[in-house]
């Protein structure tokens, strides 16, 4: 449904010099990341953890970004809620990310937990975040950033605080252009002028509706869109920058348990809701499809989301591993991670993780291996494979392979077919991709 706000006066933004940029205290930030619900568009990489702990990029987990970005931002109060399938997630977060001793920075799980007034799971994450109000409330801070586990983008949010400093109000979303295909599936925001949320739509899907949420051709001008651009709407990002008592009141006034679908249309009600438009690279990873592009992309010569930002690193846990080993073969436009051995192989345009062992002759294109975080089993065990490694002369085309697979001699995994989907234990496709699932073992010479 569509929500729109009559606007009380504000003061205009464009009115303010750029001498008026206020100064911006990240230490009275806090962070709060959204670890994810059941994923299941990313159905079956969420089989055995949460969606923010999915390997990505070979070396990290897509709770890195929003992590690195906060950290980079100088918030260094986090916290992360979890429920679903957490413990990966959690070993993750406390291998990876020690906040120094002198420092008033924390890193604090908030697990689904049975209280004496609460004895319910979460709902929904605006449900997740009211559920946890005691440890907000008793929080060193005058603003919340609420944050997604499961999306790509770099950010400075000093940029995004010095806004909402700058506009005074009570909840910024951050947004940014969008075409019509991802407008249905995405909040699609309507702005005045100085930037302030005039009308809110969840997910547009009716064509009086996309119209009436389209932006003109004059507002694209603003965005610096050219005329012919297709990106007509502005989409909300999902990352929310909340006063402190903004946040406190709106989840008192509403008790539902979303924030794109219930609260934030609430809040424009209320008013003085403006929004931070990021004109960069962001992806939300939630379908296959979304998850594969995103990691593929990274081989490519200039790839939108950066890794290579000395300034601003995306941090991963460190393996100490060697440097892989290389013995001959041909790789063309591809990320080979550390402890990974290749044994005169053919690879393309794919993402190979730690400690991935591919034996003589194989062939990988278009993939995206995710690795392994041992190279032997650490006990013998029927749920993981003895040897986990990709036999010799396998052919893997556009697949992602989950971690901890032992796939066999002569094995071609080519959707030969061309399936659009297939379902099986161990091996599926998904929008034409294969996946195969962790800890699996395929035998030699299979065919799919």
């Amino acid at each position: 449904m569509p929500f729109s706000t009559n606007l009380s006066s504000h003061s205009s933004v464009k009115e303010k010099t750029k001498n008026d940029s206020p100064s911006v205290n990240m230490n009275r930030v806090a962070t709060i990341i959204l670890g994810g619900g059941k994923g299941t568009r990313l159905h079956p990489l969420t089989l055995s953890r949460s969606k923010p702990a999915i390997s990505f990029g070979g070396k990290y987990r897509l709770i890195d970004i929003p992590m690195s970005n906060s950290i980079n931002s100088g918030c260094f109060k986090i916290f992360i809620i979890t429920q679903f399938l957490s413990s990966s997630l959690h070993q993750h977060i406390y291998k990876t990310y020690r906040m120094g001793t002198f420092s008033s920075g924390f890193i604090e799980f908030l697990s689904a937990e049975e209280k004496p007034e609460n004895k319910n799971w979460y709902s929904g994450p605006a449900d997740a975040v009211r559920q946890n109000l005691d440890y907000f409330i008793e929080a060193p801070a005058d603003y919340f950033l609420i944050l997604s586990g499961d999306q790509l983008y770099n950010m400075n949010f000093q940029d995004m605080m010095r806004y909402a400093k700058l506009t005074d109000a009570d909840l910024v979303i951050a947004s940014t252009p969008i075409n019509e295909q991802d407008a249905k599936r995405m909040g699609v925001l309507k702005i005045d002028k100085d930037q302030y949320i005039t009308d809110f739509f969840e997910k547009p899907s009716k064509p009086n509706d996309l119209k009436k949420m389209r932006m003109n051709a004059k507002a694209k001008a603003s965005l610096g869109l050219n005329s012919s651009s297709n990106k007509e709407f502005l989409g909300s990002m999902g990352i929310y920058l909340f006063k402190r008592q903004a946040l406190l009141k709106l989840l008192e006034i509403d008790l539902r348990e979303d924030f794109g679908k219930h609260l934030i249309p609430s809040q424009l009600h209320l008013g003085n809701t403006a929004t931070y438009i990021h004109k960069g690279y962001w992806e939300d990873i939630g379908t296959i499809e979304s998850f594969y592009q995103a990691n593929i992309a990274l081989t490519h010569e200039h790839p939108l989301f950066n890794c290579y930002d000395e300034d601003n690193p995306i941090f991963a846990h460190q393996n100490n591993l060697p440097g892989p080993k290389i013995k001959n073969g041909s790789i063309l436009d591809s990320i080979i991670c550390e402890g990974s051995t290749v044994e005169s192989c053919y690879i393309q345009n794919s993402v190979l993780g730690p400690r991935t062992v591919l034996k003589q002759g194989a062939v990988v294109k278009n993939s995206y291996i995710m690795g392994n975080d041992f190279y032997q089993r650490p006990v013998p065990t029927n749920r993981l494979p003895e040897d986990i490694e990709i036999g010799e002369n396998t052919i893997i085309e556009n697949s992602i392979i989950d971690k901890h697979v032992h796939i066999g001699k002569n094995v071609k995994l080519i959707n030969e077919k061309k399936l659009l989907n297939y379902n099986s234990d161990d091996i599926y496709i998904k929008d034409g991709i294969i996946v195969v699932t962790r800890g699996a073992s395929i035998p030699d010479n299979y065919v799919l």
